[in-house]
């Protein structure tokens, strides 16, 4: 063990790679680098014996310039961990780097459960959700009710692909059909035609596996040409904090979604809501800035176990071989050795206009599904970690 001199002489440093500027800006973004900061002071690292400096980058949601600007960080600038992350695509690409360097990913950000399947490392967690925990909590929930038949619009990329699968998969184990799916590009700013067709294939559920920005603008298109009152339903398979802050109560009432966290869910919940709004402009924390929150926690207590930053693996290691940690906002959480942090998922309701009582009081939880039915079953992955 380094004694706490040494500590001091070599820091920890932190990169967050999120979207500044883009359309998930809004779920990661600056409010992802504060909440790395909240993390960090809330640990002490000083009286850890630990100086942990933080650096951050905007990914532009573009995979070339995420692995650019990651391999530059551990070349020059001594990055130990990447935090955020955001698509699947930028997390599939730089967690191969984040191996042959031996650092550590922390995905906060990004979706595809293939990142704890056969994308898996001894150097990456995956903290926050992912595909087969949004598909199984409200594409199950959705089915067994009576959304029997479904089609897809699907941003066209790895996360939209996975959501779309993991779906499809949950859907027909229930009981529904799939009649089909459309793909749009990333960051879409008229989805007319993809609602005509939704419209057209008569199916009584449109799965929207998309996020952020492309969303909201499904969901207000959706409004424009009525499909709701044409006897369709819309499920948002990724849906935020923010995307029903954007939307405002009165579109977004009565939605069915899955999410990780909710800030008002209880007393530490609240807490770490109401600060991390006070840095925000009122804005509160969504599930991937609670990620980046207890990740960083997670990997900070880590690294003061196996005695340095310098190795990845170890670090990761030691993260799993913590067994169950007592997470502020997640509650009880265990690292697999597929990289998977398994926790409780929330699927919740967005509530009318008339029953909110407060700034962004915007769910009520249907229901709370453990830790053991959250996620996908170890064994099932494809993680050529797991014997």
């Amino acid at each position: 063990m380094a004694t706490t001199a040494a500590w001091a002489e070599t820091p920890v440093k932190v990169g967050v790679l999120a979207d500044m500027s883009g359309l998930y800006s809004d779920i990661g973004g600056q409010g992802a680098v504060d909440a790395v900061r909240m993390a960090i002071e809330d640990f002490k690292p000083a009286a850890n014996g630990l100086k942990v400096d933080i650096i951050s980058a905007d990914t532009q949601n573009k995979p070339d310039i995420a692995t650019g600007l990651a391999r530059k960080w551990f070349d020059t600038e001594g990055v130990d961990v990447l935090v955020d992350l955001p698509t699947s695509a930028i997390s599939l690409a730089v967690g191969s780097l984040v191996k042959e360097k031996n650092k550590v990913a922390l995905f906060t950000a990004s979706a595809s459960s293939d990142l704890s399947g056969k994308a898996c490392t001894p150097n990456t967690v995956h903290w926050t959700y992912d595909t087969w925990a949004l598909s199984h909590g409200t594409g199950a929930a959705i089915t067994k009710n009576g959304g029997k038949s479904w089609f897809f619009m699907v941003a066209d990329y790895a996360f939209g692909q996975a959501l779309e699968r993991d779906a499809s998969s949950v859907v027909k184990a229930n009981g529904g059909t799939v009649l089909g799916s459309v793909r749009h590009p990333l960051d879409t700013k008229d989805f007319s035609s993809f609602i005509l067709q939704a419209q057209a294939s008569k199916a009584q559920i449109i799965g929207l596996a998309n996020g952020g920005g492309d969303t909201v603008n499904s969901i207000k298109t959706a409004a424009e040409f009525g499909l709701l009152q044409g006897g369709q339903k819309l499920a948002g398979m990724l849906l935020f904090i923010s995307d029903i802050h954007t939307l405002g109560l009165k579109s977004a009432q009565g939605l069915l979604l899955t999410t990780a966290f909710y800030w008002d869910l209880d007393e530490k919940t609240r807490a770490f809501g109401e600060r991390f709004a006070t840095r925000n402009g009122g804005k509160y924390p969504s599930m991937t800035q609670a990620g980046a929150y207890s990740a960083t926690l997670a990997y900070l207590a880590a690294v003061k176990a196996t005695g340095s930053a310098k190795d990845g693996a170890a670090v990761v290691k030691a993260m799993r071989d913590a067994g169950p940690i007592n997470d502020p906002l997640f509650g009880e959480t265990t690292i697999r050795v597929d990289g998977r942090a398994v926790h409780r998922m929330l699927l919740v309701e967005v509530k009318k206009p008339e029953e909110s009582k407060k700034p962004f009081d915007y769910y009520k939880v249907v229901a709370t599904i453990p830790p053991a039915e959250a996620f996908r079953p170890l064994n099932e992955g494809g993680c050529p970690l797991v014997k």
